[in-house]
């Protein structure tokens, strides 16, 4: 019998799950909105969650169709992880609302290819924030991210994710002519694996970004690479900056996707996590480092928060 079951004694999948009564949720802690240029990400790992009365909690968020979508998972993993995903959504854009708004109040609409957006009502007295997510999830880590007025996309992948296929064989059947050049240097297997993922995690959360997924952009349509930057002039020194990600058309090498930046570090040690961002075009960087600005939270729902921006937990590895 699962722990579900013998804290409970009430699977999720019950029927009677609407007719279980529910504690108020404690209030959500508010956050500060995004800057320009900047990115929160709140992440949740599952396996931590073992109090099953919480999860009855976050079901109580979710819109009729949500917990349906949710009962009709198959099995009590892919159940909770999807329960995980929608409550994540709904309590971290809340806390951008000074209050106003509960979790439980947020309306969602997709665009044509199927990426979530917040539907937002009219208010008489209160304009809502321009706010931007998307979500992420494995079995092992569910994250959310966060922006300001504008498109973000974000993936995580697990950095031991085990593939059935041949590497190069999936590379060339998924990835650029120029990223599988790139995989075939790699004679390490382990090191081959780890930048297939990387790259993986890159492209997934660019055609993200754009609102589009695989199917409205495949992947081997665009290249993802590595770009020197210039050695600038600073405080009368010159210094070199740290080489960006940038996206290439295949069918036009020449042409750079230059308005939107990339994030890519590991994440709790256990994951590697791409984000892609459009860039501010409104607030130029006037001159500073326009590299974009990262803050990593570890929640637990209604339970606790911590950030972990400048903890071994986020350790960068290029943005």
């Amino acid at each position: 019998m699962s722990w579900l079951l013998r804290r409970n004694m009430l699977p999720l999948h019950s029927n009677s799950l609407a007719r279980r009564p529910f504690a108020s949720p404690l209030p959500l802690p508010p956050a500060s909105l995004p800057s320009p240029r900047e990115t929160h990400i709140w992440y949740v790992v599952p396996d931590e969650l073992k109090d099953a009365s919480l999860l009855y909690q976050y079901m109580e968020l979710l819109s009729p169709c949500e917990r349906q979508s949710v009962l009709r998972m198959n099995g009590e993993r892919l159940q909770k992880g999807a329960l995980l995903a929608r409550a994540l959504v709904r309590t971290t854009l809340a806390r951008y609302t000074d209050g106003r708004l509960s979790p439980k109040s947020f309306k969602f609409q997709k665009n044509r290819f199927g990426k979530p957006e917040v539907e937002w009502d009219k208010y008489d007295l209160w304009a809502p924030p321009p706010l931007q997510f998307n979500i992420s999830h494995t079995s092992t880590m569910i994250a959310c991210g966060v922006t300001l007025d504008l498109p973000i996309g974000i993936d995580i992948e697990e950095k031991q994710r085990k593939t059935s296929n041949n590497i190069l064989s999936l590379a060339h059947r998924y990835f650029s002519p120029v990223e599988v050049a790139y995989l075939k240097t790699l004679a390490d297997p382990e090191c081959r694996q780890s930048e297939f993922i990387r790259l993986w995690t890159l492209k997934e959360a660019y055609v993200k970004a754009l609102g589009r997924g695989f199917s409205g952009t495949p992947f081997k349509d665009f290249t993802i690479r590595l770009e020197a930057s210039n050695s600038k002039q600073v405080t009368g020194e010159l210094k070199s900056d740290a080489p960006s990600i940038v996206v290439e058309a295949v069918d036009d090498p020449g042409i750079l996707m230059n308005r939107w930046q990339f994030a890519l570090f590991e994440l709790n040690n256990s994951h590697y996590t791409a984000v892609c961002m459009e860039r501010d075009v409104k607030n130029p960087a006037d001159g500073e480092n326009n590299s974009l600005k990262l803050e990593v939270w570890r929640t637990l729902p209604f339970v606790e928060d911590e950030c972990v921006t400048e903890t071994d937990a986020v350790k960068n590895i290029i943005r």
